[in-house]
């Protein structure tokens, strides 16, 4: 079926894809052009589906479908500028952004549609209502911008993607009120030390705020910091916590990507309401520790713990008269 989708034209294609979810595209993703060996699909939607309820060995790298078995062509990578910022194409396919027929059918939102440039369930100018209440076109699990969750890309610094794990998977991108506009730009830290030769591995991750399935979504991506001046390590990510109502409980340093509502495999875990009296839902914003943009205390030295134990460890020390 796949592959007679495939060589429909694009318009006949898209029109059957107004409810689809949403991934971040761009020629350095894995499953770029679909997960069909030797037919090129122009119109994948392959990346933007969403994970829930899964062994981790599919949730992992949108493993359920096989996109990690898809990686980019030879030196295509998503450039990471140390110190500057990087831009991707928030879609629901590849066919409506600039990837597919030079972007033809694409428009500012990531359903190639046109909207209201205050968009929200008050102002939907036409487009219908998702069975939740929320936002249907695009997909985006929302009410409007100031109620969108927030999406996030992390960084392992291995080129083999069976070697990224939990343990050295970190997070140093956050995007508030995001996933919105087609084109959205992420922060990379100053500090971000160079990848090995054969690149890193990036993911874009996002767990939507309501608004129907309680899922999540992370997909993968061939990397390269650029412009890289820094050669402190990354320190080992921790597992985010829930501190909206109390910051000072929030994790410092270098997070982990959150695993939520999966059958194995959870990292973070939430009962309740939130401040706005909603149900309570893992966010990649202040509600789980995470500032808007680049996440500048995820180093070796940074304020997460390894440099208050070497004050603490020279200060043991003077005081023995060791110190000299």
């Amino acid at each position: 079926m796949r592959s007679a989708l495939a060589l429909l034209p694009v318009p006949i294609f898209l029109a059957r894809l107004t409810v689809a979810h949403l991934a971040a595209f761009n020629k350095g993703m894995y499953c770029l052009n679909g997960t069909v060996a030797g037919q090129p699909d122009v119109n994948s939607g392959d990346p933007v589906t969403p994970l829930w309820n899964l062994q981790q060995s599919d949730y992992w790298f949108h493993h359920v479908n096989k996109c990690d078995e898809f990686p980019p062509a030879p030196g295509d990578f998503l450039e990471l500028p140390a110190g500057g910022s990087f831009t991707v194409e928030v879609a629901s396919n590849q066919g409506l952004t600039t990837l597919t027929d030079g972007g033809k059918h694409t428009s500012e939102w990531p359903d190639g549609q046109n909207h209201p440039e205050d968009y929200s369930i008050t102002n939907l100018a036409g487009a219908p209502l998702s069975p939740s209440g929320c936002i249907r076109n695009p997909n985006m699990h929302t009410q409007n911008q100031s109620m969108a969750a927030g999406t996030a890309f992390a960084i392992a610094y291995v080129s083999d993607i069976s070697q990224v794990t939990p343990d050295n998977l970190v997070v140093f991108s956050v995007r508030y009120n995001t996933p919105w506009k087609r084109v959205t730009s992420y922060d990379v830290p100053a500090n971000m030390p160079a990848c090995p030769e054969a690149g890193c591995i990036c993911a874009w991750n996002w767990i939507p705020n309501g608004c129907g399935e309680p899922n999540m979504y992370m997909h993968g991506h061939k990397c390269m910091v650029t412009n890289a001046t820094s050669t402190t390590p990354v320190a080992a990510p921790k597992p985010p916590v829930w501190c909206e109502e109390d910051q000072s409980q929030c994790v410092q340093g270098a997070k982990q990507v959150m695993v939520w509502n999966q059958a194995e495999g959870n990292n973070i875990a939430v009962t309740g309401y939130d401040l706005a009296g909603d149900h309570k839902s893992p966010a990649y914003n202040s509600k789980c520790g995470f500032k808007d943009g680049a996440q500048n205390d995820i180093f070796g030295n940074a304020s997460n713990g390894t440099s208050s134990r070497k004050k603490r460890m020279t200060h043991k020390v003077k005081r023995a008269g060791l110190f000299f």
